[in-house]
């Protein structure tokens, strides 16, 4: 687990240099990247360091205008429903927290006592937050074409899949398809929210027939349920 913050000179900790290369942004201020992976955990157990919540919250305002940008300039013949669509099937928990599986966070993460023996660095949660907080970092340490180019390098083949497919990425309908049609009834969905208002999480559950089938989370209920059906849709096959 990383130790002390970065040097003003670089990056200190090998952990966090690999990731700023896998990132493909060479950090002006190593100091935004070492807050981007300090999970407040870790903040709490030492008093004064800054967590990478109010990273969060910014990337994840350029995360979205990012994304609904380039849809928008990409797909002129899409309707504002389809847009809309391709969206909500890159900025979501589930798709952020695969991102941020593909570079590694987890392995990096600054994590207190509790969150590491609780396996914190594998909760979809911790990584799609740390993967927000991680384009805000670039955007404050190089502006808006950096924050850009890194969005669409990380996201940009799941924006054209979910273009070329946005049924496949629609969970909850394929999921009902499939219930109705073998039977099961329409599922349903039990979703709890926590956190302030700035920061609200949510968890959802999926019941079919009666029985749990899936769970998922998210920042909105929307994301939760979509993340709880495509859990259960890999069970509900598989069944």
């Amino acid at each position: 687990m990383p130790g002390a913050a970065p040097g003003h000179g670089g990056i200190d900790d090998a952990g966090e240099r690999a990731l700023a290369e896998r990132l493909g942004h060479r950090f002006g201020d190593p100091a935004l990247l070492h807050q981007a992976l300090s999970h407040r955990s870790w903040c709490a157990e030492r008093e004064g360091a800054p967590s990478n919540e109010r990273l969060e919250y910014l990337g994840d305002a350029v995360l979205g205008l990012v994304v609904a940008a380039h849809c928008y300039a990409a797909y002129p013949d899409f309707a504002e429903g389809q847009l809309a669509k391709v969206r909500s099937a890159v900025v979501n928990a589930r798709a952020l927290a695969e991102v941020a599986e593909s570079l590694g966070v987890g392995g990096v993460l600054m994590l207190g006592k509790g969150e590491e023996s609780s396996g914190g660095r594998t909760k979809s949660s911790l990584l799609a937050d740390a993967t927000e907080a991680l384009i805000g970092a670039v955007y404050l340490d190089a502006g808006w074409p950096s924050a850009r180019d890194l969005v669409l390098r990380l996201v940009g083949e799941r924006i054209e899949r979910a273009a070329a497919e946005p049924e496949h990425f629609d969970h909850k309908s394929r999921l009902q398809e499939a219930t109705v049609k073998r039977g099961d009834g329409v599922p349903v969905y039990e979703v709890e929210g926590s956190g302030p208002d700035h920061g609200r999480h949510y968890r959802a559950e999926v019941f079919v027939g009666g029985d749990r089938l899936g769970r998922g989370e998210g920042t909105s209920k929307k994301d939760a349920e979509q993340a709880a059906a495509a859990d259960a849709l890999g069970r509900f096959v598989d069944a």
